[in-house]
């Protein structure tokens, strides 16, 4: 294991189709040079097209450094995936769905320096579908990884910035970091809480700033002025990749320091 007191984790919020993947391919590797990153982990439930995932897109990202793959509600949108989640350990789901889904919300991993990292990926329930308790799920989920590192990481992709906030102080002292996805919009409350856990209510995006939450403008509209459906494409404008680079003591496994990223 490596001497350095500071473990570094690089996380990359919701990558959106091609045009996200384009940009993430362009940015990865100076980014995690530039942070000295230990350890990433990328959201990918909006891979394939904007929602989902598929087996060549997830391998693709392990190729390029990256060490686990979260995900959410989007994960189950095209069949494509649910053949990843049972093939691939390194692509997780939220782990708070019913018993008998294919997959996993959880793993145990090592970094290259031989560090144990734990990685959750949970889902809230408000304004999204009715599935387990995510605040029991992962409480009883951290109690089991603890055992094994200090070092947890927890991906919560939920809607409602409420739940978020919530569960990252249900979260806080029990793991290194909280890190809010889905709703594609960074927000500015990036902090160390308390008892040692780094948190903010979304990461963002990886893909079209000039766009609805990385789709097309113009069907989003349609979508809201008519009631009608029209089938969402992603956008290409102005891209830009979001996330966080979350500091962490090893021996502690508490957060020294959370920092945005938004680079164009």
């Amino acid at each position: 294991m490596a001497s350095k007191k500071i473990f570094t984790i690089l996380f990359v919020a919701d990558v959106v189709g091609d045009s996200g993947m384009a940009v993430f391919e362009r940015l990865l590797r100076p980014l995690q040079e530039k942070e000295k990153a230990d350890f990433t982990v990328v959201n990918g439930e909006n891979l394939n097209k904007g929602k989902g995932i598929r087996e060549n897109l997830a391998n693709h990202l392990l190729q390029m450094n990256v060490d686990i793959i979260t995900s959410g509600n989007h994960i189950w949108d095209r069949k494509e995936s649910v053949a990843v989640l049972r093939s691939n350990l390194l692509v997780l789901r939220p782990v708070n769905y019913p018993y008998g889904n294919p997959g996993h919300g959880s793993a145990v991993l090592e970094a290259k320096d031989g560090t144990k990292v734990g990685v959750i990926n949970a889902q809230g329930r408000t304004f999204m579908i009715p599935i387990d308790d995510p605040f029991r799920v992962v409480n009883e989920e951290v109690k089991k990884i603890s055992r094994e590192t200090k070092i947890i990481f927890i991906d919560i992709h939920a809607e409602a910035t409420a739940e978020k906030i919530a569960f990252g102080r249900y979260m806080d002292g029990k793991v290194s970091a909280v890190i809010g996805t889905h709703t594609h919009v960074q927000t500015a409350d990036e902090r160390v809480l308390p008892r040692g856990t780094a948190y903010i209510t979304d990461a963002g995006m990886t893909g079209s700033a000039d766009s609805v939450i990385g789709m097309k403008t113009e069907i989003a509209i349609h979508r809201f002025l008519y009631g009608t459906p029209r089938q969402y494409e992603v956008a290409s404008e102005n891209l830009k990749l979001n996330g966080v680079v979350i500091r962490i003591n090893r021996e502690s496994g508490k957060a020294e320091t959370i920092e945005r990223i938004q680079k164009p």
